[in-house]
């Protein structure tokens, strides 16, 4: 009997410990510096982004964690800040990058699909499972390159992506 109770209580510890939350936030090394990235995970916060920030502080940014490589495109949607786009393969290797400037917010008599159709697009260039925006200048100040590696946990990333 003590046995049995002793197996079910550890079954109840083990199942409760597999439904810890998934992180917020992950440490990654791009070139010598390490910066420390929000993840958005799930389509609400890949659609979100960096939507609205007035400031993104020094070796911080966002992983964009998808749950397929594909062909992808990123704008610069109610973003007032400028930020540098990395796109990653499935692998960690970078496949674009792309320094985004901040465009016109949308006007008052502009409807949403003006807006949206006016605003332009920063391509991945080839299927990208992965995306990384840094704070303005970061690609130049890393000397970062297409093909250049960032060492990432891919294959645990990409269990978390919904």
């Amino acid at each position: 009997m003590v046995t049995r109770i002793l197996i079910l209580c550890t079954l109840c510890f083990y199942t409760i410990g597999c439904n810890s939350p998934a992180p917020t936030t992950a440490n990654v090394q791009i070139s010598s510096d390490i910066f420390i990235l929000e993840l958005a995970l799930d389509v609400p916060s890949r659609v979100k982004g960096l939507m609205n920030r007035t400031a993104l502080e020094k070796n911080k940014g966002m992983l964009f964690v998808f749950t397929d490589s594909n062909r992808r495109s990123f704008w610069m949607k109610n973003c007032i800040i400028p930020i540098d786009l990395l796109f990653l393969d499935a692998r960690g290797t970078i496949t674009a990058l792309h320094e985004m400037k901040p465009e016109a917010p949308k006007a008052p008599e502009e409807n949403e699909f003006a807006y949206d159709a006016r605003l332009s697009h920063y391509w991945s260039n080839g299927p990208a499972r992965f995306a990384i925006e840094l704070q303005e200048g970061e690609i130049k100040r890393l000397g970062l390159s297409l093909n250049d590696r960032i060492p990432i946990d891919t294959v645990f990333l990409q269990s978390l992506a919904r």
